[in-house]
């Protein structure tokens, strides 16, 4: 681990204006991510600002009737709010579904959505890595590709010396929730506060893979909105993974209901959370009979992009998207 400095400010301002002021200065709130990247080496920062103590722990109701959820609420106190648990189930189920009760303990609201890939390369130094190191290259291509893209990549084979090529996949079950759900996120920084809708918040790779989110340096996540849903508007998370917990999701399908609208966001498919755009347009209106759901999802998944691997590739993800997205529906007609 490399030396680094460390603060303590009194206030949100000062912790955006250590940051900002240092460009190897990050943020520590939960650190379930962070103090791991630090031991392996993936981060290398010259100061660690505490912010856990600076940001709200209240969740508390807005007056259009939906949730402000201060960044510093842990996952679990966030899946067990019983207004959570009611009006968004979709959400609880997503942060249950998420790590261990240890690490939802720490984990926060802000940091959650912000944690980088678990691509094996990406944290093993001692491999090329764009995310990593910028032009290095992507060990990923050709690689162990399980648990990679395959939406939001280039082409079904990318270049691996190429800078901007990137396969890897965003890790937070709580963030596909956020998506599907419309959360507004809260951020201060330099330039003051402003908001970002949550499906704003992530990018792909881009001309720049080492970028995860849209945040300048020096923002901070201070809240996240959860926006009403109409009454009786149902929701749920499904997640397939290789073990039955304490694992990353091999795809999942974070699904909302409301009347004859409905939203679907997809996780372990892209280098962000994945909104299902085409097939929420395929379907609304419409009855979610299984085939309309089936033909929605393989409309919005005619853009994938499979990867091939030593380990038999991710093609397997296609159909397995399709049927999680079938089974999440269909629960939620049920």
């Amino acid at each position: 681990m490399k030396d680094f400095a460390f603060a303590r400010p009194g206030s949100v301002a000062e912790a955006v204006r250590d940051v900002a002021a240092e460009p190897g200065a990050v943020f520590l709130a939960g650190g379930t991510n962070l103090v791991d990247h630090l031991r392996l080496g993936v981060a290398r920062p010259e100061l660690v600002v505490d912010v856990r103590r600076l940001t709200s722990r209240e969740v508390l109701d807005t007056e259009d009737g939906g949730l402000r959820v201060g960044a510093a609420v842990t996952n679990s106190e966030l899946a067990a709010d019983r207004r959570v648990r009611e009006r968004y189930p979709v959400l609880a189920q997503a942060l249950l579904a998420g790590a261990t009760g240890q690490l939802r303990n720490l984990a926060t609201t802000g940091g959650n959505p912000l944690q980088r890939t678990r691509c094996v390369y990406f944290q093993d130094v001692t491999t090329p890595c764009n995310k990593r190191e910028p032009g290095s290259g992507c060990s990923a291509v050709n690689g162990y590709t399980r648990y990679h893209a395959i939406l939001g990549v280039p082409s079904a084979m990318p270049d691996p010396s190429a800078p901007e090529t990137c396969i890897a996949t965003h890790p937070s079950d709580m963030a596909i929730a956020l998506a599907a759900l419309d959360a507004v996120v809260h951020v201060v920084g330099p330039a003051g506060e402003r908001t970002v809708p949550f499906g704003e918040l992530h990018r792909l790779p881009g001309d720049d893979p080492s970028r995860d989110t849209v945040l300048e340096h020096g923002e901070l996540i201070t809240a996240i909105d959860l926006p009403p849903l109409p009454a009786g508007a149902r929701s749920a998370y499904r997640k397939v993974r290789d073990r039955a917990s304490y694992a990353f999701a091999l795809v999942s399908v974070a699904a909302v209901v409301a009347g004859k609208d409905v939203r679907i966001a997809l996780g372990g498919v892209a280098h962000k959370p994945w909104r299902a755009t085409r097939a929420e347009e395929l379907l609304r209106g419409g009855e979610l009979t299984e085939h309309a759901v089936r033909h929605a999802v393989e409309v919005e998944l005619t853009a994938a992009q499979p990867q091939p691997g030593i380990d038999g590739g991710n093609g397997f993800k296609i159909p397995l998207v399709t049927r999680t997205a079938v089974a999440t529906l269909r629960d939620l007609e049920a």
